[in-house]
């Protein structure tokens, strides 16, 4: 461990289907990161395959990590941690990340520290940025997962509100699937959606009460009942309709409750972060909407929101300066 003023850590992400590794100093500065992705791979089985993404995984997880460290041209001796998500994701997966990191933090005698594949998501945030910070709300959407966290401080996290039944992303998925799209369903939505007429098809949004949970179960059965019944009775549908009447709702969604979450909890900022962030449509209703409000919004770069190795190393900086190390026996956790 070094007493330099400039901590230098390398990070492994092997939670799902990209095996990234990535070097980042202090938190914020992203000097290298790189992602293997395996999307064409899963593709043709109309999403990920857990065993398949762990052998993929263990075929590209050397290479990965040295071209990190050759990007950042960083020698292994010079790194002051090696950080590692240990969960939530497919254990065999997480496996492969968790034992390559390990043996690279006992080899090294480096600290090990182990991260939530949620908090790495919600750091994204401070990725090449230095005015950013705590306290926020968060929104924190993916494939697999749909929260909000009141970020009180960099390793002080409050889940407020998080999904009853399907993340946004497999809404997106599962939809997508029924209209014939390929594999990931959010990108091909989104591009199909554009061509669309938002408000064409009315579909519910969901009222879970008073708190602030989502559930898009009901939407994503709505929409596989309003295209049966429109096969049945031989109506023609345009699919671009069907698809930017359904983003519009789970839009709508997400943006009223992470508004109304914010102002709940006195929150004068709010960031979004995961895979679906990445959604241009989802970005501009979250400006539109925090300008309204006048609340400061932070969107982390796309490149930041997908499943990525410089978040991870980000959320370890903070847990490397409390000194939060983990023990090399540590296991891997598929749920939260």
């Amino acid at each position: 461990m070094t007493d330099n003023l400039d901590i230098k850590v390398l990070a492994i992400e092997t939670s799902c289907d990209e095996t990234s590794a990535a070097v980042v100093v202090n938190g914020r500065l992203c000097v290298s990161n790189v992602i293997s992705s395996q999307v064409d791979t899963h593709r043709v089985f109309g999403g990920v395959v857990p065993e398949i993404a762990s052998r993929k995984h263990t075929e590209s997880i050397s290479f990965v990590v040295d071209q990190a460290l050759d990007m950042a041209k960083v020698k292994p001796l010079q790194l002051d941690a090696i950080a590692v998500t240990n969960g939530p994701g497919l254990i065999g997966a997480l496996v492969v990340g968790l034992s390559y990191a390990k043996s690279l933090a006992y080899g090294l005698r480096l600290p090990f520290i182990a991260v939530s594949h949620l908090h790495s998501h919600i750091c994204a945030n401070y990725l090449d940025t230095t005015g950013f910070e705590p306290p926020f709300m968060c929104l924190v959407v993916s494939g697999g997962h749909t929260s909000l966290v009141l970020v009180k401080d960099y390793l002080d996290y409050e889940f407020v509100g998080q999904t009853r039944d399907d993340a946004a992303g497999e809404a997106f998925d599962k939809v997508a699937r029924t209209l014939d799209l390929p594999y990931p369903g959010g990108p091909e939505i989104e591009k199909l959606a554009a061509l669309g007429d938002p408000r064409a098809i009315a579909f519910p949004r969901a009222n879970t009460g008073q708190d602030f949970d989502f559930s898009f179960s009901g939407l994503k059965s709505a929409v596989l009942n309003f295209l049966n019944k429109s096969k049945m009775q031989g109506t023609v549908v345009p699919r671009e309709d069907v698809a930017a009447s359904f983003q519009a709702a789970v839009i709508d969604a997400l943006t009223d409750k992470t508004i109304a979450a914010a102002s709940y909890y006195g929150c004068d900022k709010v960031a979004l972060a995961g895979g679906v962030a990445a959604s241009s449509a989802l970005r501009q209703s979250f400006a539109a909407r925090c300008d309204e409000h006048r609340l400061r919004l932070n969107l982390p770069p796309k490149t930041f929101c997908t499943d990525n190795a410089a978040m991870v190393a980000s959320a370890a900086y903070y847990k490397y300066l409390a000194r939060d190390f983990a023990p090399l026996d540590i296991n891997a956790y598929s749920r939260s």
